[in-house]
C-alpha cells in the first residue's frame, strides 16, 4: 500500500472533491442521526517522506471534523460510525514545478444502524482522499503552500465530503435512512394527507 500511496501522492494534480466545511448546506440523509463517532488509527501507515503525524492526532482531528459535520443531522434514527486510518502521505516541501506530491489519506469506513444492531455496508468501504489543490498550492506544492495542520484539516474535510456524498449515494440506491412502514415519520406523512383531503372535500 506505501508504494501505491507514494504513487498517487506524486502523480495527481487536482483533488477530486472540495472540503466539505461544516456550515455548508445538508443534503437529505432521511432518518440519520449520528450516534457513536468511532475513529482508530492503530494500523495506520506513513508514507516514507511524509510528514509525520500521530495516531491520535488522526483520531482527533477525523472526530471534531465528522462530529462538526454529522451532528447536525437530526433524524430520528441512530446511526454510528466505525473508521480506521489506514495510510497517509501529508505532503513536504518537495522542489517547485518539478516535484509537488499532494497529500493523500486512506481511510475505511463502516455504518452500523443502532435499533437493528447490524451494519449497513457488509464490507468496508475504502475512500482514497486527496487534498484540495489552489492556485498556490499547484504552483509550489502543498507543502510549501500549507502548514502541516492546515494539510490534515483539508484532507479530513475533504473524507468528510466523501463519506457524507456516499450516504447520499446508498440512501437513493439501496434506500438508506427511510423510515421504516409504520413509523412516526410515516404516520404524519399520512396524517398530513388525509387532513388535505378532508380540506379538499369540505371545499
Amino acid at each position: 500500500m506505501i508504494r501505491i500511496f507514494a504513487l498517487l501522492a506524486a502523480m495527481v494534480a487536482v483533488a477530486a472533491c472540495t472540503a466539505a466545511a461544516p456550515d455548508e448546506p445538508l443534503e437529505d440523509l432521511g432518518t440519520f442521526k449520528l450516534g457513536h463517532n468511532i475513529v482508530i488509527a492503530s494500523k495506520v501507515q506513513m508514507v516514507p517522506g511524509s510528514r509525520e503525524v500521530s495516531q491520535k492526532e488522526w483520531v482527533d482531528i477525523l472526530t471534531n471534523e465528522v462530529d462538526a459535520r454529522f451532528s447536525q443531522y437530526n433524524g430520528d434514527k441512530i446511526y454510528h460510525f466505525g473508521i480506521s486510518v489506514e495510510g497517509y502521505f501529508v505532503a513536504p516541501g518537495g522542489v517547485p514545478l518539478v516535484l509537488s506530491p499532494k497529500s493523500v489519506l486512506a481511510i475505511n469506513v463502516t455504518v452500523w444502524d443502532d435499533a437493528a444492531g447490524t451494519k449497513l455496508n457488509k464490507a468496508v468501504k475504502k475512500f482514497t482522499v486527496f487534498e484540495t489543490t489552489t492556485a498556490d498550492s499547484f504552483l509550489v506544492g502543498s507543502g510549501h503552500a500549507r502548514t502541516r495542520e492546515e494539510q490534515m484539516l483539508g484532507l479530513a474535510r475533504n473524507a468528510v465530503g466523501q463519506i457524507e456524498d456516499w450516504l447520499v449515494e446508498q440512501r437513493k440506491e439501496n434506500g438508506w435512512f427511510e423510515p421504516e412502514q409504520g413509523s412516526a415519520a410515516d404516520l404524519g406523512e399520512d396524517a398530513t394527507a388525509a387532513s388535505a383531503g378532508q380540506k379538499a372535500a369540505a371545499g
